[in-house]
C-alpha cells in the first residue's frame, strides 16, 4: 500500500495532485468511496506520463456537480445516461467522474443497460487488463490496489489482453483504441486477443460503432504525444476512414504539428500548463475541407473542446493587433500583454504568425526579456535593507524588471535613485544600559577593584583552597639550628589578615580556615614545634608598634643565608687522619 501511494505522490503533478485532492474531500463529506481507476493507475505503474484522471465513485456524481464548481473545478460535460462528469481541474488538468457501474449489451454496437455496482464489477466492465485496476482513496484503505484480473503481470510482460471473449462485440470501439493503444506504447496484442482482434476485423464489428464513441476517440487522439504516428497506425489498419470518411494522412500538416509538440515542452518547463488539445485538432484538419471540419466538430462531445477549437485564429488575430500597438512600443509593454494572454493563444499565435515584429517580441518574450529576471534581486537591494519582508517588495520588483527590458536601470546610480524612496526607516537604537549596582560592581571588577565579600559557609569539595596571604604582623622565627623551621612554613597555610583588628597567630588563623590546606596533611612531625615556638601573647602587644620596629628584630634572621650551614656538614662526611693511618695499616 504504502508504495502505490509513494507512486501516486511522486508521479502525479502537483496540479494534478491538487485536484485529486479535492474530488477526495467532496466524495469524503457526502460519504461516498472513491477510487483512482482506468488509464491513470496504468500509466502510474508503467512510468509514462499520466495526461488525464480517471476516478470512479459509488453513487451518483451528477449530485456533486455543485460542489466541484465551488471548489473551482469546471464542469465541461455531463453524460445522464452513463452518469459521468468531464472536469477541468486548476492547471488545465482534464479528468473524468464516472459512476462505478455494472454494463448490460442486448445488441452489439447499442448503448448498454447501465446498473449502480460495486468497484470490482465496475473493473469487470472493461476493456484490457491494464485498464482494469483502481487504488482506494478511501480513509480506511488508502493506496490499496485492485487488481482482479493481474493487469500488473501483463504490463510487466508489455501486451494488451481484453477481459472475455465478446469485447469488440459488445463495444466495437475497442478495436481502434486497441490499435491506438499499440502504437503508443509498442505493445503487441497478446495472442488469443490478437486472434479476435482478427476475428472481429473480418466479420466487420465496426459497423455497429455508435457516433459518441466516435468523438471520444477523436478527442483522444488530440492527446497523444505524437499524434502523427497514432494517425498512421490507424490509417494502416483502415479506422482512420472510420473515424472520418475524407480524413487521410496527407490531410495533416506535419510540420506545424511537429513545432506544437516541441514549444508545448518548451512552455511546459517554464511553468506554463497548456492544453494543446484543440490547437493539435487544428492541425490534424488543417487541409480538410469547412464541412468536413464542421462534421468533426459535431461528433466531438466537450463542447468547451469545440469552442476553443473554433476560436483559436480569432485569439491569435487579436493577441496580434495588442502587439503591433502602441501600447506594446517598448518592451514591458509587450511582456504584459503576453503575461496577461492565455498560453493556448500564445503558442498558437506562435506557430501562425507571419509578421516579423510580432515574431520577434515572441521570441524575446520567451527568451532576452525573461533572462533579465536573473539579475534580480539588486546587490543594492540588501545595502538599502529592501527584504523580501517588506510589504511591497514583490511590486518593487515586479516595476525593476519592467525598468530594466527598457533600460532605464543600467548604472548603480541610476539603480540607487530608484531604490532610494523605498529604504525603510533605520532601526531604534539598542537601550541604553541601566544605571545601578550591578554596574558599578562590573566596572569595579574590570579596573581590578576588590569585589564584595562572599558569604561565609562551607565550600563544595571540588573547590580550590584560597593562597596564603602573608600577615601584617611579624612571626618569630625558629632558632636557626632547628632543620624542622623550614617545613612549618609550608605546613601552615595563613588566611587573609583581617582589617587591623587583631593579628591571630599561625595556628589559631589555621583553625579558623573554613577550608584546611591540603599541605597540612603531608606535614612531618616536627612541624608542630614550629607552631608552638611562635607565643601568642607577643602577637597581641604588636598592633600599637608601627611595622618597621618589627621588620627590625625580624632583620637579622633573614641575613643568616641557609647556604652558611653547608659547610659546617661536609667536614662531617670528610674522614679524619687517624682513620686513614689506620686503614693504611691493615
Amino acid at each position: 500500500m504504502a508504495d502505490y501511494i509513494y507512486s501516486m505522490e511522486t508521479r502525479l503533478t502537483p496540479d494534478q495532485q491538487g485536484g485529486v485532492n479535492l474530488v477526495q474531500e467532496i466524495a469524503r463529506r457526502a460519504g461516498l468511496n472513491l477510487y483512482l481507476t482506468g488509464g491513470t493507475i496504468r500509466d502510474l505503474i508503467t512510468g509514462f506520463p499520466i495526461r488525464d484522471i480517471d476516478l470512479s465513485i459509488q453513487g451518483n456524481p451528477l449530485k456533486l456537480q455543485k460542489e466541484l464548481e465551488k471548489a473551482g473545478i469546471s464542469v465541461q460535460g455531463a453524460d445522464e445516461d452513463l452518469r459521468t462528469l468531464q472536469l477541468l481541474m486548476p492547471g488545465n488538468v482534464r479528468a473524468e467522474l464516472n459512476m462505478t457501474r455494472a454494463e448490460v449489451y442486448d445488441k452489439p454496437g447499442r448503448p448498454p443497460t447501465i446498473s449502480p455496482a460495486t468497484i470490482n464489477e465496475d473493473l469487470r466492465r472493461r476493456d484490457f487488463t491494464v485498464n482494469a485496476m483502481a487504488l482506494s482513496l478511501n480513509s480506511g484503505s488508502r493506496g490499496l490496489l485492485l487488481d482482479p484480473f493481474n493487469g500488473v503481470a501483463d504490463i510487466e510482460a508489455k501486451v494488451l489482453r481484453v477481459l472475455h471473449n465478446y469485447a469488440f462485440l459488445e463495444e466495437p470501439v475497442r478495436l481502434i483504441r486497441a490499435t491506438r493503444l499499440s502504437a503508443r506504447f509498442h505493445w503487441p496484442l497478446e495472442e488469443r486477443t490478437q486472434a479476435r482482434y482478427d476475428a472481429a476485423k473480418e466479420n466487420n464489428y465496426i459497423e455497429y460503432l455508435s457516433k459518441p464513441m466516435i468523438g471520444y476517440e477523436l478527442e483522444q487522439l488530440t492527446h497523444e504525444d505524437d499524434p502523427q504516428h497514432i494517425m498512421r497506425a490507424l490509417d494502416k489498419d483502415g479506422w482512420l476512414k472510420i473515424l472520418h470518411p475524407h480524413w487521410t494522412t496527407a490531410k495533416v500538416d506535419a510540420s506545424d504539428l511537429g513545432q506544437v509538440v516541441k514549444t508545448r515542452q518548451m512552455m511546459n518547463d517554464l511553468g506554463y500548463s497548456v492544453e494543446t488539445g484543440p490547437i493539435v485538432m487544428y492541425f490534424l484538419t488543417r487541409r480538410m475541407g469547412d464541412k468536413d471540419t464542421s462534421e468533426i466538430q459535431r461528433m466531438i462531445p466537450r463542447r468547451d473542446f469545440v469552442d476553443k477549437w473554433k476560436h483559436l485564429e480569432s485569439g491569435a488575430h487579436d493577441l496580434a493587433k495588442k502587439l503591433t500597438s502602441k501600447e506594446a512600443g517598448m518592451p514591458s509593454g509587450a511582456w504584459k500583454i503576453l503575461s496577461q494572454a492565455t498560453p493556448e493563444n500564445i503558442l498558437f499565435l506562435t506557430l501562425v504568425t507571419k509578421q516579423q515584429a510580432v515574431d520577434q517580441k515572441l521570441k524575446n518574450f520567451f527568451g532576452k526579456w525573461r533572462q533579465v529576471k536573473e539579475k534580480l534581486p539588486f546587490p543594492e537591494m540588501a545595502e538599502l535593507r529592501i527584504t523580501p519582508q517588506l510589504p511591497e517588495y514583490q511590486q518593487l520588483v515586479d516595476q525593476a524588471c519592467l525598468l530594466l527590458m527598457d533600460g532605464k536601470l543600467r548604472s548603480h546610480t541610476e539603480i540607487m535613485n530608484f531604490l532610494k524612496p523605498y529604504e525603510p526607516p533605520p532601526p531604534p537604537p539598542p537601550p541604553a544600559p541601566k544605571r545601578g549596582r550591578g554596574k558599578a560592581a562590573t566596572a569595579a571588577a574590570g579596573t581590578g577593584a576588590v569585589s564584595a565579600p562572599t558569604k561565609r559557609g562551607r565550600k563544595p569539595k571540588g573547590a580550590a583552597a584560597p593562597p596564603p596571604v602573608a600577615p601584617e604582623a611579624p612571626v618569630q622565627p625558629a632558632p636557626q639550628g632547628d632543620k624542622s623551621a623550614a617545613p612549618a612554613k609550608k605546613a601552615v597555610a595563613v588566611p587573609p589578615a583581617a582589617p587591623a583588628k587583631k593579628v591571630l597567630a599561625p595556628a589559631a588563623a589555621a583553625a579558623k580556615s573554613p577550608t584546611p590546606a591540603v599541605p597540612a596533611k603531608k606535614v612531618a612531625a616536627p612541624a608542630k614545634p614550629a607552631v608552638k615556638a611562635v607565643p601568642a601573647k607577643p602577637a597581641k602587644k604588636q598592633a600599637k608598634p608601627p611595622a618597621t620596629k618589627a621588620v627590625a628584630k625580624t632583620a637579622p634572621a633573614k641575613k643568616v643565608p641557609a647556604k652558611k650551614a653547608a659547610p659546617a656538614k661536609k667536614p662531617a662526611t670528610k674522614k679524619s687522619p687517624a682513620k686513614k693511618a689506620a686503614k693504611k695499616k691493615r
